[in-house]
């Protein structure tokens, strides 16, 4: 059975945090002394799974009844495939049971964001256009999943065709931050990031034009991983730019994020932008000894210009505890390369078959339909020249890190703003991404790792970024930092 999310989404209008009473459920179970098995990272999970401690059909059953319980308030389902993911789980243990076991993720319950295919099962892009799309194929990184033993739990709610920052555009209704649900958890992959955070799934996949895995996981407090572009394939996800689309974990640890991302890179054939990265696994190469302490590279203009206080004292906060795990900090400068002309005429070219449809027209969100519209006029001449530009800068990129070995910068500028304020009037989101674009732009490897809270509870990102193909050594700096900072390990209040 598919559950639609309009079918749990009674009373998501709820504000401020989380209901009292799944505080209090939570106290009654420890009274009881139930183990909450969500409580686990995937690592924890899949050494318990190994271990015969722990089923998959528990740990499933266990992610599906929080999900009935929280996501009304938090909206981050748009559809929940119980059913189908319980067979997935009877079938990993069973294989389990056998001694085979396909790796980390088999019997892990995974969510995906709803622009990524999943055969017979809605895909919509959080968009009345796709309400009734349903895929004949999997996505290639769905199937990477499943050949890894994942059990998937259903499809995660988003900005509407991934085009925004706030997820208040949504056919499905805005999606709330676990941290303040007045607040929204940031875009495009909202409903990953906030599912991530409230324990309704083990781990998910979003995707990133912009800032859409980096900026949500900033503003719900947990880890969000863009790898270098093409790393993993885009093929079956309904894209914006093929030229800046990425796909990603967002997961509640450094070594999770890598967990995901070894199961879904790999070279695709029939994705124009995939690229051969080796076969090598990064969750082992993050841990590998280091013969020093990484360089780091303080982008300062313009990442720390303009930045809410809160944010910059978080990040120079973290820049210390860097330094004292004996890393040496220098400034250096990113260069600025420009390519909303081909994010713009790329987001078009795919829309423009269904724009001339004037039924399917007509459902597409105003705003999202301005913002579509807004490269239709942008010469050819223009796309190329731009496009030159890009190709050029990620093959000259490489000369920054002779001196440096991963660059560091806050994720983002601003905390996420209200739902009320976004829904009443859409808010500059240039201020979202500007910190995160360049990384998209150049295609580079970048993480986002909670570092702090700002005085009114709200999550703060710090980004790590590193060369082409350089994932090892981001994910070994983050994880260190995540050691040494603990702020990963907080959780909203109430869940």
């Amino acid at each position: 059975m598919t559950v639609n999310r309009r079918d749990l989404v009674a009373g998501a209008t709820a504000a401020g945090a989380l209901l009292a009473a799944e505080g209090v459920a939570r106290a009654a179970d420890a009274a009881a002394g139930n183990d909450d098995p969500t409580l686990l990272t995937v690592e924890a999970a899949s050494a318990r799974l190994a271990a015969r401690t722990l089923t998959s059909e528990q740990l499933t059953r266990a992610y599906l009844a929080r999900i009935e319980r929280l996501n009304p308030r938090i909206n981050a389902y748009i559809t929940v495939t119980a059913d189908e993911a319980m067979a997935q789980a009877r079938a990993a243990d069973a294989e389990l049971a056998q001694k085979k076991r396909r790796g980390p993720l088999h019997g892990i319950p995974i969510a995906l964001k709803d622009n990524i295919d999943t055969a017979g099962v809605r895909t919509t892009a959080a968009s009345a256009v796709y309400a009734d799309r349903i895929p004949d194929v999997d996505a290639p990184v769905v199937t990477k999943l499943r050949e890894a033993g994942a059990v998937i739990l259903g499809k995660l709610n988003m900005h509407e065709f991934a085009y925004g920052g706030t997820c208040v555009i949504s056919h499905y209704g805005p999606i709330r931050n676990p941290w303040n649900t007045d607040y929204v958890p940031g875009g495009s992959s909202g409903g990953s990031a906030a599912a991530v955070a409230a324990r309704l799934c083990a781990a998910a996949l979003g995707t990133d034009t912009a800032a859409s895995i980096r900026f949500p996981a900033a503003c719900c407090g947990v880890v969000g991983l863009k790898a270098t572009h093409g790393l993993a394939s885009i093929r079956g996800i309904v894209p914006l730019s093929e030229m800046h689309d990425h796909v990603g974990p967002i997961t509640r640890s450094v070594t999770d994020a890598a967990i995901v991302m070894d199961a879904i890179k790999g070279f695709d054939a029939l994705d124009p932008v995939s690229i051969r990265g080796g076969d090598a696994s990064l969750r082992a190469a993050m841990r590998e000894p280091r013969r020093r302490r990484p360089r780091i590279g303080i982008v300062r203009q313009p990442f720390f210009e303009g930045l809410d206080p809160d944010i910059a004292a978080a990040t120079d906060a973290a820049i210390d505890v860097l330094r004292r795990l004996g890393s040496s900090v220098r400034d250096v400068a990113l260069p600025p390369v420009d390519s909303y002309g081909v994010l713009g005429v790329e987001t078009y070219a795919y829309h423009a078959p269904l724009l001339a449809d004037a039924a399917k027209r007509a459902l597409y969100h105003p705003v999202t339909l301005m913002r579509i519209e807004s490269a239709k006029g942008v010469p050819a001449v223009e796309y190329f020249e731009q496009r030159r530009r890009m190709i050029v800068a990620r093959n000259t990129i490489g000369g920054l890190f002779a001196a440096v070995d991963v660059l560091v910068t806050p994720t983002s500028m601003l905390p996420p703003p209200t739902i009320e304020a976004s829904l009443a009037s859409p808010p500059d989101e240039s201020t979202m991404i500007r910190n995160t674009l360049p990384f998209d732009v150049y295609g580079l490897p970048t993480i986002s790792v909670p570092c702090g809270f700002t005085r009114a509870g709200l999550p703060i990102g710090l980004q790590i970024s590193g060369p082409l193909l350089g994932e090892a050594r981001v994910l070994a700096l983050a994880n260190d930092y995540e050691a040494e900072a603990r702020w990963s390990q907080r959780a909203p209040q109430g869940i």
